[in-house]
């Protein structure tokens, strides 16, 4: 009866495992993180931070800085990209014609931070980001207004969120972006983007989701349970995991 018993347990224990793997192969993000422009050590941190949250929350995560990965037969198998403070001209011409085959076919996209300051000669790209960097101040605390608090980027978010980090300034930001949070320019120095400062949004674009956050400069966000449940939202969204809203 005990080795009945046992084999009962096993059993129970290979379902959950397989269960689990089935469940990660169809929720898999790719996180790319090369830089052809200012390297952020922030990577270091981000990335196993990432893999975690792959672990608690049932999608496996795989990770590279080599561009040549963005083929169309290995991008079918994740349900979204993370551009992790990518700088500069990541990808050639024929990695860009991937990934663009890639967001048309319902892919997904999710950019921290310097993702924005990639690619400024691919237009598409910086309508699928949703805007590209301009210019930042010196590091200092400021205040976040989360003008969306429905969404699970932010619903666990307090209406005002004060924080350090680098404060991006946008240009050609998308006229149709979903913003969730603003950065209030009266509380640091340096900001020029007025009084709607969009800092984190949304939006469909070409067939597929795409989620950005200007957080993630600095080291201390990604031991930040309220910045990784923001930006756990935001790839849950753009794998289509789950709704936004």
């Amino acid at each position: 009866m005990k080795s009945k018993s046992i084999m009962h347990c096993l059993l129970i224990l290979a379902a959950v495992l397989m269960s689990n793997t089935i469940y990660a192969q169809k929720y898999r993000i790719l996180v790319f993180s090369k830089t052809a422009g200012f390297h952020h050590e922030s990577i270091t941190v981000g990335v196993p931070a990432i893999q975690k949250l792959g672990i608690e929350n049932k999608f496996g995560v795989d990770t590279t800085t080599d561009s040549t990965q963005f083929t169309p037969l290995n991008l079918k198998k994740y349900a979204a990209i993370v551009f992790l403070n990518t700088t500069g001209n990541v990808l050639g011409e024929e990695e860009q014609k991937a990934f663009e085959q890639y967001i048309k076919g319902g892919g997904g996209y999710v950019g921290v931070h310097s993702a924005t300051d990639t690619e400024y000669d691919w237009a598409w790209y910086g309508k699928l980001a949703g805007a590209y960097f301009l210019k930042h101040p010196a590091q200092q605390m400021a205040d976040l207004h989360v003008i969306n608090r429905k969404s699970i980027a932010t619903k666990h978010l307090p209406a005002t969120w004060s924080r350090k980090d680098e404060w991006y300034n946008f240009k050609e930001i998308s006229p149709d972006l979903k913003v969730l949070i603003e950065l209030d320019e009266s509380t640091y120095t340096g900001g020029t983007n007025g009084a709607h400062h969009p800092m984190a949004w949304y939006h469909n674009y070409d067939g597929g989701r795409a989620f950005y956050t200007g957080l993630g400069h600095v080291d201390a966000s990604y031991t930040d349970p309220l910045f990784l449940k923001h930006l756990l939202g935001g790839i849950q969204y753009a794998m289509g995991q789950k709704r936004m809203e």
